[in-house]
């Protein structure tokens, strides 16, 4: 390196892969603004402030803020589904969702709570949500009547989402490990009682 010259952040990366990797870089940003405690401060000049990128490169990746709002809620629900397509087992559902959405929180709130607050929102949680709940519907093979199947299903997915928002808004109590096993009880009883 040449003294007195500072390396580029970009430096030995090829330039098709520097667009992709400022896209991830922004949703990063995204996730972590829109997850934040104290409720979503999504403006562009913040997503840019904290991915240390200027708007320009926000605008090589989306059109406008709206966008941009809901290729982050897309990641973190993108994400869940492909951590529960992956269990095994209703505790093993819990648990790497657990881990997933409780042990860092940021994406819970993403997932659970902005859609309350960004109106831009509302239509993609609408859209996600039957994705949730054929997902659990094709898990539920102990239950042969594809009716029944599809009520337990939404019933569940209805249930967990009030808990697990209930949790993430400190109204429940219960310890992680509390609230991991009522998850599991309650998902075996209901498909055991079906």
């Amino acid at each position: 390196m040449i003294s007195g010259r500072r390396r580029s952040r970009w430096s030995g990366v090829p330039l098709p892969d520097r667009q992709a990797l400022r896209h991830d870089e922004l949703i990063a940003a995204g996730v972590k603004l829109m997850g934040s405690a104290a409720g979503p401060a999504l403006t562009v000049r913040a997503v840019c402030r904290e991915a240390k990128l200027t708007e320009r490169y926000f605008y090589e990746s989306f059109n406008d803020r709206d966008e941009f709002v809901r290729a982050v809620y897309d990641h973190v629900c993108t994400t869940a589904m492909s951590t529960l397509v992956n269990s095994d087992s209703p505790r093993d559902a819990v648990e790497r969702f657990v881990a997933l959405m409780v042990d860092d929180p940021t994406r819970g709130r993403v997932l659970l709570l902005a859609p309350a607050a960004e109106p831009v929102l509302i239509q993609s949680g609408t859209e996600w949500m039957p994705n949730f709940i054929d997902l659990l519907q094709r898990k539920l093979t102990e239950i042969t009547d594809p009716a029944v199947q599809a009520m337990v299903a939404t019933g569940l997915i209805g249930a967990l989402t009030a808990l697990f928002t209930a949790y993430l808004n400190g109204r429940l109590t219960a310890t992680r490990e509390q609230f991991v096993d009522y998850c599991v009880a309650m998902l075996l009883s209901r498909v055991n009682s079906a």
